[in-house]
């Protein structure tokens, strides 16, 4: 009779993981970027951020204080997606590959898609005053689509291991040794 505390059979599974990193430390440009996804995304990023600040700055109301908030999201905007654009134009982020990149790129977007929604919104109500604030409230919610697209791209990215420039490999082993039941 088997004993009734051992299974009928033994699996032990082995799985070993390498990864290896490939980055050129170089500073180089690469007009290639641009024909990316994420650099498309940049782009149209810094467009949306310009023109929804140039509405609210020519509608003649930048003093309210909605539209003052509209205008401070995207002028913070159009430096930092602009610093960003410029870095990986430069291969400044493949360079310091060790900063995450990723998640710090996926915090912002994260948190402009919530600032964009909140200061178009609030410039939406503002339209009775003037249409170019109609504008900038459009431009606001395309900017906020186009960054939580990208910051669902980055959650990807993070959670898939990449890197934000240059390329990580990771291969898995798994080996599986099973003894038959005596």
């Amino acid at each position: 009779m088997a004993d009734q505390g051992f299974p009928g059979q033994h699996t032990t599974t082995t799985t070993m993981t390498a990864t290896s990193t490939s980055v050129q430390p170089e500073l180089r440009y690469d007009p290639l970027y641009l024909r990316t996804l994420p650099g498309m995304l940049k782009v149209a990023q810094i467009a949306l951020n310009f023109l929804g600040f140039l509405s609210i700055a020519i509608s003649g109301n930048a003093g309210y204080s909605q539209a003052s908030f509209f205008d401070s999201i995207s002028g913070f905007a159009f430096w930092f997606s602009g610093f960003l654009l410029a870095f990986y134009l430069f291969h400044v982020i493949e360079k310091f590959y060790k900063i995450p990149w990723l998640k710090i790129e996926l915090g912002f977007c994260a948190l402009w898609t919530v600032f964009y929604l909140i200061a178009s919104t609030m410039v939406a109500g503002l339209t009775s005053y003037s249409a170019a604030l109609g504008v900038a409230a459009f431009f606001g919610f395309c900017a906020m689509v186009v960054y939580g697209y990208d910051a669902w791209l980055k959650y990807q990215g993070v959670m898939s291991g990449q890197l934000a420039q240059g390329e990580r490999h990771v291969s898995k082993t798994t080996s599986t040794v099973t003894s038959p039941a005596y």
